[in-house]
């Protein structure tokens, strides 16, 4: 992590709780005195204190090193407004529901956010039967790729892993309206709208 928690941010969690210095305090196992001493910046917590004060705050550990607090305003679990991470690294492709705190080889992840794709990453959706056939003229190169296509709708989520030197296809049964999204390893993640 490139952060350490700050006294800004125990103070607003705590007063989130509706919790005073003293409440915190006692349930971390230090003085009020300490709390406060942290909340004005004359001070930080101990490491071994994280897990023990992200607890006491109903946070974990690495949202109180962020700052950021993750909600899930998502309630409706509808795909369509899911999430994608890559690691730049790896490669590794994570998905989430909503917005979250995603982490892959010692790197905190942005989620993504597609762009409409330009002539050099243009996909082909054909409807052959039941099915959408996607295919794309891109460059399989060790060092250029597209990594993935994934086919989204409210209520699924389905995806295709690439390989380079492979071929850029994948075939989805068709679902109905949506969006299908792919990434290139070098110039990130685009989207085309899947219509019924």
């Amino acid at each position: 992590m490139d952060h350490y928690v700050t006294g800004a941010t125990i103070k607003t969690l705590r007063e989130k709780q509706r919790m005073t210095q003293a409440g915190l305090a006692d349930r971390i196992g230090v003085s009020d005195k300490a709390v406060s001493k942290w909340e004005t910046g004359r001070g930080l917590p101990d490491i071994t204190l994280m897990e023990p004060l992200a607890k006491a705050l109903r946070i974990s550990v690495p949202e109180l090193l962020s700052g950021k607090a993750v909600e899930n305003t998502n309630r409706a679990s509808n795909l369509l407004r899911s999430k994608i991470y890559v690691c730049p690294i790896c490669g590794n492709v994570i998905r989430a529901k909503g917005e979250a705190l995603v982490s892959c080889c010692g790197v905190t992840l942005p989620a993504l956010e597609a762009e409409e794709a330009d002539a050099a990453h243009a996909v082909r959706l054909e409807k052959i039967e039941d099915e959408y056939y996607v295919s794309a003229e891109h460059d399989m190169a060790k060092d250029h790729y597209l990594s993935f296509f994934a086919y989204v709708t409210g209520d699924r989520f389905e995806m295709k892993a690439l390989y380079p030197e492979g071929t850029a296809e994948a075939r989805f049964f068709r679902r109905g309206g949506g969006w299908l999204y792919w990434y290139c390893n070098q110039h990130g993640l685009f989207r085309q709208r899947v219509e019924r």
